[in-house]
This record gives structure tokens, sequence and C-alpha cells, in this order.
């Protein structure tokens, strides 16, 4: 299992190449902004047809997650699925994969701006999530401490060899972390932008994701 660790107001996670985090003393698994459903939504709204795949693509990436951490608990971070409609509309095999991942464990929706209402789905549905010295929730607070949240698919860039290679990223200091997005047709947001730079702290890390995760100083903008 490929991660790097770290702590957050004494609890010691592990930040996975895959852009999960890993909470071994709650055997808890925890990704954000799955947004399956997102090619369905966007044709559905009249926009460009993108091949069908990317539900598929991340529940795999999931489900390999939880086979290499075997965990108790899964937390889904918000934005898990595109919009309410992505949701209703999960090809029934699809919803069966998801059934599957559920089997023998908890599992918690965190109710994200993209799908804030019932799911259909197993699992409880939560505004947000209080376990041990953490808080999760979609969005992070200003002023708030030991907060794990998503919803800007930060990413970050390091110069390797004379060129700039970008990845998704946790971000951390020690009030917050935010997680990347973990769909497969999800973008991300530049830690150099206004709105992470004003949550993150000025020591602030950023975990790039990949078979090898790796931490760096959070890039910022200039000045």
């Amino acid at each position: 299992m490929n991660g790097l660790d770290f702590t957050l107001a004494g609890a010691a996670l592990t930040a996975l190449g895959s852009g999960a985090l890993w909470w071994r003393e709650h055997s808890l698994l925890c990704v954000s902004d799955l947004h399956l459903g997102k090619a369905e939504r966007i044709a559905r709204r009249g926009g460009a047809t993108l091949p069908p795949y990317e539900t598929r693509d991340t529940l795999n990436r999931l489900a390999a997650d939880l086979a290499a951490t075997e965990p108790r608990h899964v937390v889904c971070l918000g934005d898990s699925f595109d919009d309410l409609g992505a949701a209703h509309a999960l090809p029934d095999e699809e919803r069966q994969c998801i059934l599957r991942l559920q089997a023998g464990r908890r599992w918690d929706w965190i109710e994200g701006n993209h799908d804030p209402g019932p799911l259909g789905l197993g699992g409880a549905h939560l505004a947000e999530l209080n376990l041990g010295a953490l808080t999760f929730r979609h969005i992070a607070e200003p002023g708030q401490r030991a907060e794990v949240s998503g919803h800007y698919h930060p990413k970050a860039s390091v110069s390797a060899r004379g060129r700039s290679i970008s990845r998704p990223a946790f971000l951390f200091d020690s009030d917050r972390l935010i997680l990347p997005a973990y769909g497969t047709y999800t973008g991300g947001l530049r830690s150099r932008s206004q709105a992470l730079c004003s949550l993150m702290r000025s020591d602030a890390c950023a975990i790039l994701t990949g078979p090898q995760p790796v931490a760096i100083p959070m890039p910022r903008k200039a000045g």
C-alpha cells in the first residue's frame, strides 16, 4: 500500500497514492468528491457526450483501496454523485457494485453541495461526522480546527528534471486537511488559488498523489 504518514490533531493518518485517506486507529477509509455519474449529468444537460465509464473506473479504484486496507468504516466526504439525478440514474450493475462495497462495514455519505438529499442507497447520510479528535465535512469552515474536508479538488505542482509535474494533492496544516478529488472525471484547483491560500496556514504542506506520494511545501501564488 503506497502512502505517506502524517498527523493532524494527534491523529496518525496516511495519505494514499490513490487520493484516499487511511486512519488505521479507527479502521477508516475516507474518499472525497467521487462525482459518480458525471458523464450522465453532462449529457442530460445538453453538454458533450463523454465515454460513460468514469463511474465504473472510480468504483474499481475504490474497490482496490478497500481490498488493500479492509476498513470497518468508509466515509464519502461529499459530492459522491454529480447531482441527485445522477444518483437516481445509476445503472443497476453499478448500484449493485456500491452495495457490495458497503457489505459488512459502516458507510457514511457526507452531504455535499452537489448531492444534498437522500441517496436511496445503503449507509447513513450525514451533514458532518465527529470521530475522535477529527470532524469530517464537505467544505472547510474558516476558523475550525482538526477538520477533514474536500470540495476544492486541490492539485499542486512540483518541478523535476526541468519540467513541472501537476497532480491531485492533499493539503494539510496544523488546523485542517483538504482531500483531493477521487473521481475519474474530476478536475482540480491549483493550490496557488486565493480560495486555498486563504484557508491554509503559511506552513501548509501538499502531498502529491501517484505511485509514490511525496510531501512538499504547499505552492502558493507569488507575493
